[in-house]
C-alpha cells in the first residue's frame, strides 16, 4: 500500500524532542527524512541515559534517542563549514520541508535561513521551533521543556491540592509543539499544492504551552479566579479523580449527571444522587470535597478489580491505575499492536512505541530503526551528485562525520 507521504521529502535540522517527534511523525507516514546531525555526538539526546541499548561492538544509543528517531537516514555535517553549507543548500533545494529548532538568527549566519534557501526552492516550507519564537524580547532565550511547563502555567496546576508545583511525568509541551508543528506543515503541504508556493513556521514551546492550556486557561479568563492545584481531580467535573481502594487505586471519570445516578446505585449509596449538595455536576464540582470525604471510605472497601467490575456493569467510567509494566501487558496494548520492533543492524530487534493512527484497518508506522550517527552521508550524498573521491575528501577535511 503507498503511503500518505510518498514523494515528501524532508529535511530536518532538529534535535532534542519537539523537533525530532514532529518529523519521526512523517517518516512514518512515507516521507523521507533526513536527519541532519553533528559530526561528533550527534543529537544529545543519542548520549541522554541512561538506560541505553548496547551492541556486542560496545556501541551504544540512549532510549531516549530510539524513541523519537524511527524512520529517518541520518548524516554527519559540520555546518558551521562552507562546503557543509553547499551541501545543505543542494539538499533544501531538493527537499519540501526544512524542520530547525536552532536558536533565533543563528542559520542566517551561515545563510540557511528561509530568506536565502526560499530562492533556490519557493516552495519549501521551512519550520522553526524555538523556546521562545523568532521575534520578541524572549527570542533569544533557550527553551527546555521542564522551564516552559514551569513558566507557562501547566506545573501550577499538576501536583497535589496544596502540594508543591510539578511537571508532567513526561515531556508534554515538546511532544505538544512537535505535534502542532506536524499537523502546521501539513496545511502547509496542502496550501502549496494550490499555490506552489513555501511558507515559514514559527512554534515556540511556550506559544504551544499557553495554547493547550485549554479548559484550564478558559477558566481564568472567564472567571478571573486563578486555577489551583487538585491533585488527580477534575476542575469541571465531579466527581473525577483517583480513589483509593483496598489493594491501590482507581481513576473516576463521572462525566455527566445520569452517569453520577448509576454509580451512587453501584456503590449502595442512592441517596447521593438526590442530595441537593451532589444534585448535578455544578453542585457536585461546588462540594467536591464533601463527596469526596463520603466516598473515599466507601471505595476503600473493595478491590480495585471488583469495583471495576462492577463499574463496568453499571456503564460508569472508570480505570486502574497502571504502572507502564501493566500498560505494555495490556491487552489493549497488544490488541493494537502499540508495541513493535525494528530490526537493527547492530542492536538487533530493538523495541518502538507505534504511532497510534490506524489506517484502513493497518498500522502507521516506519520500518527503518532510528540510524547510527552518519549512517546515510555517503548514501544522500551520492543522490546528490557527488562522487566518492570528493566524499572522500570531504571526509578527511571533517566536513561530514565518519
Amino acid at each position: 500500500m503507498q503511503t500518505m507521504l510518498s514523494g515528501v521529502r524532508v529535511l530536518d535540522l532538529s534535535r532534542i524532542l519537539a523537533g525530532p517527534w514532529c518529523t519521526q511523525l512523517f517518516a512514518d507516514y512515507g516521507a523521507d527524512v533526513i536527519k541532519v546531525e553533528r559530526p561528533v555526538g550527534g543529537d544529545d539526546t543519542r548520549q541522554w541515559g541512561p538506560p541505553y541499548l548496547e551492541a556486542a561492538n560496545g556501541e551504544k544509543v540512549a532510549a531516549y534517542f530510539l524513541c523519537c528517531n524511527r524512520g529517518k537516514r541520518s548524516i554527519a555535517l559540520d555546518f558551521a563549514r562552507p562546503e557543509a553549507q553547499d551541501v545543505l543548500r543542494q539538499l533544501a533545494a531538493r527537499s519540501d520541508v526544512l524542520v530547525e529548532n536552532f536558536r533565533p538568527g543563528l542559520l542566517a549566519r551561515f545563510g540557511l535561513d528561509y530568506a536565502a534557501l526560499s530562492a533556490l526552492n519557493p516552495g519549501l516550507i521551512y519550520c522553526s521551533i524555538s523556546g521562545f519564537g523568532q521575534h520578541g524580547s524572549n527570542a533569544q532565550r533557550s527553551g527546555y521543556d521542564a522551564m516552559i511547563q514551569a513558566e507557562a502555567g501547566l506545573m501550577s496546576l499538576t501536583g497535589a491540592a496544596g502540594g508543591a508545583p510539578q511537571k508532567v511525568g513526561i515531556a508534554v509541551s515538546d511532544l505538544m509543539c512537535g505535534m502542532y508543528a506536524a499537523t502546521a506543515i501539513l496545511a502547509a503541504l496542502q496550501s502549496r499544492a494550490t499555490s506552489a508556493r513555501g511558507t515559514h513556521l514559527d512554534l515556540a514551546l511556550f506559544d504551544t504551552q499557553v495554547a493547550w492550556l485549554a479548559n484550564q486557561g478558559m477558566n481564568y479568563l472567564v472567571s478571573g479566579q486563578v486555577p489551583q492545584r487538585l491533585g488527580t481531580a477534575h476542575p469541571n467535573i465531579a466527581p473525577y479523580q483517583a480513589f483509593a481502594s483496598a489493594d491501590g487505586d482507581l481513576m473516576l471519570a463521572v462525566g455527566n449527571d445520569a452517569q453520577f445516578q448509576r454509580f451512587c446505585s453501584a456503590i449502595g449509596c442512592a441517596e447521593l444522587a438526590t442530595d441537593m449538595r451532589f444534585v448535578d455536576n455544578a453542585a457536585r464540582v461546588a462540594h467536591r470535597d464533601a463527596l469526596a470525604a463520603i466516598l473515599s471510605p466507601r471505595l476503600a472497601t473493595r478491590d480495585s478489580a471488583d469495583w471495576l467490575r462492577v463499574f463496568a456493569s453499571a456503564g460508569v467510567p472508570a480505570g486502574p491505575v497502571n504502572t507502564l509494566a501493566q500498560v505494555f501487558s495490556h491487552t489493549q496494548t497488544v490488541e493494537r499492536e502499540l508495541c513493535f520492533s525494528v530490526e537493527h543492524p547492530q542492536l538487533g530487534a530493538l523495541p518502538q512505541v507505534g504511532n497510534p493512527l490506524r489506517r484502513d484497518g493497518n498500522c502507521t508506522r516506519a520500518v527503518l530503526p532510528p540510524p547510527r550517527l552518519g549512517e546515510h552521508t555517503d548514501a544522500v550524498l551520492g543522490e546528490l551528485g557527488l562522487t566518492a573521491t570528493l566524499i572522500s575528501s570531504l571526509r578527511e577535511q571533517g566536513v561530514i562525520g565518519a
